[in-house]
């Protein structure tokens, strides 16, 4: 059974951009702890380092992949507590606008809509791992996409 959710998006782009979900998955998945079983022998006091991206590529006419990639890294001084990686992907029909509407349509809603999607599995991957509950922050996709934007502007190189 394939669930549809179609929105206008006012905000972003031209007033009658659509964008409908085709589908939410889990594209690839990784947790290692190099240094279990010792870890879990520690004090727990972790240095958590957060990346994340986001790259959408054209799968037909108006049809999207949005990947969403979270890489968490949790350090117990110089050693890995744990390594965990997520690629939230989604597939979107985007329809309306203009070229100039579909780059934040890509660049932050998909994203934003992939995120709770994403932070729930990293908090059960995590969790699973034997490690206590992680919760991510929530992220200001808009802001970071116009950081983005402003960045390439200047010539610098962004993955």
């Amino acid at each position: 059974m394939a669930e549809t959710q179609e929105q206008q998006q006012p905000g972003v782009g031209s007033p009658g951009i659509q964008l409908s979900i085709q589908k939410i998955y889990v594209k690839d998945l990784s947790f290692e702890t190099p240094n279990s079983p010792q870890i879990f022998l520690e004090n727990w006091a972790p240095e958590i380092n957060v990346q994340l991206r986001s790259a959408a590529a054209p799968q037909s006419e108006g049809v999207y992949e949005v990947v969403l990639t979270i890489v968490i890294t949790a350090k117990q001084g110089d050693r890995t507590a744990y390594l965990a990686e997520v690629h939230q992907a989604g597939i979107f029909n985007i329809a309306g606008g203009n070229e100039a509407d579909l780059a934040p349509v890509l660049g932050s809603l998909c994203p934003s809509v992939l995120f709770p999607f994403a932070r729930e599995v990293v908090a059960g991957l995590v969790a699973k791992g034997g490690f206590p509950q992680f919760l991510l922050s929530p992220v200001n996709f808009d802001a970071l996409y116009m950081h983005t934007r402003a960045k390439a502007g200047q010539g610098e190189v962004l993955q």
